[in-house]
């Protein structure tokens, strides 16, 4: 098992590098990278022979992709739901900052063409998950950009998580053989949580990720006190596609599903 972990920071250009396809992290098998802009800034994204997604996390922006142009804003992850836009093989995104922002950028290899997408907060509702289970401490807020039901010419899956405070995600331990990646940020800058990549555990801090291999059991927890936001993001299998139903839990944990506490 290569790196499973990072703590990337951003260049004198605004760009963190998280995974590539020939760095520590080439098993996720995606390009994904930040991005802070400044105000007045333009950014083009866009690659023969790949799919790219443009995610804004925070600011005020104007995506421009396919003649579509939309200008989009963002608080905070913690507070707003996600505007992505999603394009094939040789389309262009053009991301002009109207304020300071930062977007997330996630591209793999796919050939396929189909028409760029703007997917809008209504279109990836938070619902929460875990209400009520083991103890109510894994309870979090969970939203699906796209899958391979919502998009299945793409070979990447994109959502975000939020953990309440002092909550687990990711729980009951879970696996799948398609290989996850993981970013994280917090509400105050002094917030941090753990990451459980098999048996090895990280801290997680604000701009940190986590590279899973598939197969790994991945749980994850944040720190009472804090709130966490996780983008996850997925490489699907050439013919094994990732699936919602896909949560292979760990048999030695599934006795919490029937557990009183």
């Amino acid at each position: 098992m290569g790196k499973v972990f990072g703590y990337p920071e951003f260049d004198e250009k605004g760009e963190k590098i998280l995974t590539t396809y020939d760095n520590d992290y080439k098993d996720m098998m995606m390009d994904i990278r930040v991005y802070r802009m400044k105000a007045g800034e333009t950014r083009t994204f866009g690659f023969e022979g790949e799919e790219t997604a443009v995610l804004l996390l925070e600011g005020k922006i104007t995506f421009s992709w396919d003649d579509q142009k939309a200008q989009v804003s963002r608080e905070s992850v913690f507070t707003e739901g996600p505007w992505c836009v999603h394009v094939c093989t040789g389309a262009k995104v053009s991301v002009a900052a109207d304020t300071e922002a930062e977007i997330l950028v996630q591209r793999t290899k796919n050939e396929k063409e189909f028409p760029g997408k703007l997917y809008k907060p209504e279109d990836a509702p938070w619902g929460y998950s875990c209400v009520g289970k083991f103890g109510n401490v894994a309870k979090r807020r969970v939203n699906t950009i796209f899958d391979h039901d919502i998009a299945p010419w793409s070979n990447m899956v994109l959502g975000e998580v939020l953990n309440d405070r002092g909550n687990w995600s990711g729980y009951l331990p879970h696996r799948h053989p398609q290989p996850e990646t993981y970013y994280f940020k917090f509400d105050r800058p002094e917030g941090f949580g753990a990451s459980f990549v098999g048996d090895q555990v990280f801290k997680s801090v604000e701009g940190s990720f986590s590279a899973i291999p598939g197969g790994e059991l991945h749980p994850q927890a944040v720190a009472p006190g804090f709130q966490m936001y996780t983008c996850w993001m997925i490489r699907h299998i050439d013919g094994n596609p990732w699936l919602q139903t896909d949560r292979c839990e760990d048999e030695k944990y599934t006795w919490l599903h029937e557990a009183e506490f």
